[in-house]
């Protein structure tokens, strides 16, 4: 469909809760699949609607070239545990060690409405987590350690995408036309 721009930390979009999905129209599936060709194109292994600024539960996923979407998912979760290195689209070019459950079972719906139970370990059961995370407000930075949380705060402020996200280096194009001395 179409590529969207993702939001950047700092988006309250990223840490409000979404909401249910009741209607599964055309307009779902447009955004479902606006939600692959967009995590296609960055790429990534997961992208939940929030991050491109749709306040609805729903993401999709592409783990060991397998692609999937889930809609209003609820997580069943091992109690074995799984520490590996975890980055977002919403946090460009940041990667921290995150703790997570080695398994997950993920309950939802695909975009036509039909119950789907999706089973996963390691990189899937990580991508389900992070993705149900988006849905419920929560970044991946919310997971880590204290200290590696100092430290991924410090990187996000020195990054050259952070400012945008707050607004603070507004970008300022002048215009190739005769303004007439007026600012416009």
């Amino acid at each position: 469909m179409s590529i969207k721009s993702i939001r950047h930390f700092g988006d309250p979009v990223l840490t409000t809760p979404a909401i249910e999905v009741v209607d599964f129209d055309k307009e779902l599936r447009t955004l479902v699949a606006d939600l692959t060709d967009t995590m296609l194109d960055a790429p990534g292994a997961g992208l939940a609607a929030p991050q491109i600024g749709v306040p609805l539960r729903v993401f999709v996923w592409d783990v060991d070239e397998a692609l999937g979407h889930l809609i209003n998912p609820t997580l069943d979760l091992s109690d074995e545990m799984q520490e590996g290195d975890e980055g977002c689209l919403s946090f460009p070019d940041l990667v921290y060690p995150t703790p997570r459950a080695f398994r997950a079972v993920a309950k939802g719906f695909n975009m036509h409405g039909e119950p789907v139970v999706v089973e996963g370990t390691e990189l899937l059961a990580r991508a389900l987590q992070h993705e149900t995370d988006h849905l419920n407000g929560i970044l991946f930075i919310d997971r880590l350690s204290d200290a590696d949380r100092k430290l991924a705060m410090k990187e996000i402020r020195e990054s050259e995408w952070f400012g945008l996200a707050q607004g603070d280096t507004p970008q300022i194009k002048v215009s190739p036309h005769n303004t007439f001395g007026k600012g416009f």
